[in-house]
């Protein structure tokens, strides 16, 4: 039985109907080649409201869009997907850029493909569906101008193969690849995942394309040497194919510092612990020994593990109510008196320093303490013999002083600044009391009044802090001044 001439005519309607609310677009030729229908989707893909819109023809639709592939050369006219759908071709997804001429900035991504089909009544349909990729190529551009720009280090590496497809600026940056050293390369040619602990698990979740977590990893760098960094990898799809994006944090800088830190802590430990000072580091608040050092368990008789947690008055040391107040607000103390009692029943007469020092983000002090009973005691005897030869300075030569300056050395630790107050004319003045001069001595010797030499020995008094001879002596003594650098000046002679 012969079909009626309205069959062809109706199975077109229907097809019209199945396909006019498809999401792509399709464009239905006419055996000539002419434009017949468009659904709203291919309309809206070319900007246009209705099929006549199109050109009409392949040759008119040719005026009115330009096509590009993929790699920004010109589809040829005779490539165009409606002028090879009129020559009665087949085609599978062609990728390519739509541009309308009259709005060359408007581009959209369209995947064409080409079908000719035959009806039952015997037409033949050719039908071009176009699939509009412009959000996904959209994402795509923009991933990879960030992808580019980020400062984060970053590489990709193609699952299928596991080779590196994509680098960043920042990881040639951190690493000194060249581009060309890293893309291509695989992932056991250049390992990213080196230094991990546990490696197996990473390289299994790569080989499985899931997640990999944070971890820390050495990445072998162009010299030979090794990056310390921290990886962790993230499952995408670039153009259709499934990838891992590999992200790094530089943690050089982190594992130097560490390691200038644990060399400082190992030379403070080493000090700390070979200090011939007692040394003990305290709770701030409550003075409670956390270490020692050898030196203060040989002052203390206690070890580091019996002083451990004892206060510091529990362990002998005797500290004034403004000294333990001065520790406990966490103030800096210098050369301040205090008595230690040993456990054999003396007490050592000593000078504490305290600094406080933060320690794992907790406040501490650093207690030193400096045992001066020797120099007391030389220094009393110093001061009982000099008043006893003081009482009559009649005798009071220049031998005697260095016999008397010999019962103690000067100290090279005394702050040479403490002489620098002194003026040359005090300095002189006070070298001659050394010599055992009395005032009228030294105003002979200087050429100056008796009144302006008792001027220049008060003002000493005030200037060094002490109130009687001997005293100015052993303070001059103690820093040098013997009265032996102080040269005697000619006398002036009588006019005649």
């Amino acid at each position: 039985m012969t079909a009626s001439p309205a069959a062809p005519q109706a199975h077109r309607q229907h097809l019209q109907h199945i396909i006019a609310g498809l999401s792509e677009g399709i464009i239905v030729l006419e055996p000539d080649g002419a434009v017949a229908w468009a659904n709203a989707s291919a309309l809206a893909l070319h900007a246009v409201t209705k099929p006549a819109d199109l050109g009409g023809t392949p040759a008119g639709y040719r005026k009115r869009y330009a096509l590009k592939y993929r790699n920004r050369h010109a589809v040829p006219p005779r490539q165009y997907p409606l002028d090879r759908l009129a020559a009665g071709q087949s085609f599978e997804d062609v990728l390519f850029e739509l541009h309308a001429r009259n709005n060359p900035g408007q581009v959209r991504y369209v995947a064409a493909r080409g079908l000719s089909l035959n009806g039952e009544s015997g037409a033949e349909y050719r039908v071009l569906i176009l699939t509009d990729h412009t959000e996904r190529f959209d994402a795509e551009q923009r991933f990879e101008r960030t992808f580019a720009a980020n400062p984060a280090p970053a590489l990709i590496c193609r699952l299928s193969d596991l080779r590196y497809v994509k680098v960043n600026a920042g990881f040639l940056e951190m690493t000194g690849y060249t581009r060309e050293a890293v893309l291509g390369r695989s992932t056991y040619e250049l390992d990213v995942l080196d230094g991990d602990p546990d490696k197996e698990a990473a390289v299994a979740l790569l080989n499985e394309g899931k997640t990999i977590s944070q971890r820390e990893g050495v990445i072998r760098l162009p010299d030979g040497s090794g990056k310390f960094v921290v990886v962790a990898g993230q499952p995408i799809d670039m153009h259709g194919e499934p990838c891992m994006l590999f992200t790094f944090i530089d943690l050089e800088a982190r594992k130097r510092t560490e390691l200038a830190l644990r060399e400082s802590e190992e030379r403070f430990s080493t000090a700390f612990r070979l200090a011939p000072a007692p040394m003990a580091l305290c709770e701030a608040e409550t003075l409670s020994v956390l270490e020692s050092n050898d030196a203060f368990a040989a002052a203390t008789g206690a070890d580091a593990a019996r002083s451990a947690g004892q206060p510091l008055p529990a362990l002998g040391a005797h500290l004034t109510e403004d000294v333990l107040a001065s520790l406990k607000n966490g103030e800096s103390l210098r050369n301040r008196d205090m008595a230690l009692a040993t456990p054999d029943g003396e007490v050592l007469d000593c000078l504490l320093s305290a600094e406080p020092v933060t320690i794992g983000g907790s406040r501490r002090m650093l207690i030193v303490m400096q045992d001066i009973t020797e120099r007391k005691r030389s220094e009393s005897e110093l001061l009982a013999a000099i008043e006893a030869v003081m009482r009559d300075t009649s005798w009071f030569s220049r031998g005697v002083i260095e016999k008397l300056a010999q019962l103690r050395q000067p100290s090279p630790s005394r702050d040479v600044a403490e002489l620098a107050q002194l003026t040359q004319r005090e300095r002189e003045v006070l070298g001659l009391i050394c010599q055992g001069q009395d005032d009228d001595a030294i105003a002979r010797a200087l050429d100056l009044s008796r009144n302006t030499v008792r001027n220049h020995v008060a003002t000493i008094y005030s200037k060094i802090g002490v109130h009687r001879r001997s005293a100015a002596i052993v303070w001059a003594r103690d820093r040098g001044i013997t009265g032996r650098e102080t040269p005697r000046p000619r006398r002036k002679p009588a006019p005649s």
